[in-house]
């Protein structure tokens, strides 16, 4: 599928729609309305049938949406309908806890690799990953990887994703507190825990 251009917001907003969905298809309901996702989701009705509009007409009148149809149907938007691999940079306490998350199949991902500087980690298994020398990240370039995830200290970020891009990688998620600076062709999304949560006491009600 080639869609014209498509505002981030609903770029965003299609995993939590997708999130939705299969808790809805889990519960074994056959039907979605517009109204009920909505309600689900934190969303107006409106901006739902706003952002499916961009892909196509996806719902039927007075039924509503197929719930797995259009799951399929946000996977293979989000090009996750065929498994992506992912190479992880890093096995401290989040990269350990991203390898040990069982959540990622849902939306057909795998972290399929994990790399590490640490001699006591290197040729250890976590889960069904064994960590492998980061000397060697180049070498996912054979495996066909495209996505990659730093988890490495902030000092070592921007390397990393350097060596990341070399690889052939065309998505990063960083979990390192600093700004990376990639070629436009790679997207990268930054996650930044401390940040987030220093915005939190802004929105909260005095007492």
């Amino acid at each position: 599928m080639r869609y014209r251009k498509i505002p981030d917001e609903t770029v965003r907003r299609l995993p939590v729609y997708l999130r939705c969905l299969l808790f809805a298809s889990e519960q074994g309901q056959e039907n979605i309305s517009s109204r009920n996702l909505a309600e689900l989701v934190g969303v107006n009705s409106w901006q739902i049938r706003k952002d499916f509009s961009y892909f196509g007409d996806f719902g039927t009148r007075g039924v509503g949406y197929n719930v797995k149809k259009l799951a399929a149907q946000i996977k293979k938007i989000l090009k996750i309908a065929v498994v992506q691999k992912a190479a992880l940079v890093g096995v401290g306490n989040i990269g350990s806890a991203l390898l040990a998350y069982s959540g990622f199949g849902k939306y057909g991902l795998d972290i399929a690799v994990a790399f590490d500087i640490s001699p006591k980690k290197i040729g250890r298994k976590v889960e069904k990953v064994v960590i492998e020398d980061v000397a060697s990240l180049l070498k996912i370039k054979k495996r066909k990887i495209k996505l990659g995830i730093i988890a490495v200290p902030e000092q070592a970020a921007q390397e990393t994703a350097d060596k990341l891009v070399k690889a052939g990688i065309k998505g990063i998620l960083n979990f390192s507190p600093r700004y990376i600076a990639v070629p436009k062709k790679v997207k990268v999304i930054t996650i930044d825990i401390a940040m987030y949560l220093a915005s939190l006491p802004y929105y909260m009600t005095a007492i």
